[in-house]
């Protein structure tokens, strides 16, 4: 069985605005979910399923990507918490293989490094240990349904920071 692939991504670059969650990307950042968008789909990992927050600059980052999958928008995925993206993916369909979830720090980097288990790329876990900066992809490996997702039980394929 081919394992199924974790993709998170931490939107791209951010202008202000006076409502956090309506913050536009900046030009830098539609550049770089442009190069995400290129970087998942040279890797075949066009997702099945894309877990979006409901912020702004998530979606841009989503659109601009042109994933492919339609974004399911979940406010837990803006709850930027470990527990809270864990209970969302948790809840994905058994039959999607590539899942993406579209996020903020400093979750998205703190559940990658919850759910590595430390057999992966030792430079990629290298990178993450260092920052997820905006528009940061870590890619997981998981040999389970997604819904019996814990720490510890993915392998930490890839990490990059396409258009950097």
């Amino acid at each position: 069985m081919q394992p199924r692939r974790l993709v998170l991504v931490r939107h791209a670059q951010a202008g202000a605005a006076p409502v956090d969650a309506d913050r536009p990307l900046t030009d830098h950042g539609r550049q770089r979910a442009a190069a995400i968008g290129a970087w998942l789909a040279a890797g075949g990992l066009v997702p099945d399923r894309a877990l979006v927050s409901p912020a702004r600059r998530t979606q841009e980052t989503w659109e601009r990507a042109g994933g492919g999958a339609a974004p399911a928008v979940d406010e837990r995925v803006h709850d930027n918490t470990v527990e809270a993206l864990l209970e969302a993916i948790r809840e994905t369909p058994a039959d999607v293989s590539v899942l993406a979830v579209v996020g903020h720090a400093p979750s998205v980097g703190e559940l990658t490094a919850v759910l590595d288990d430390g057999t992966g790329d030792p430079a990629a876990r290298q990178d993450v240990s260092a920052g997820f900066p905006p528009g940061g992809v870590a890619v997981l490996e998981v040999d389970r349904p997604f819904a019996a997702l814990a720490p510890g039980t993915a392998r930490l394929s890839s990490f990059a920071v396409p258009g950097a």
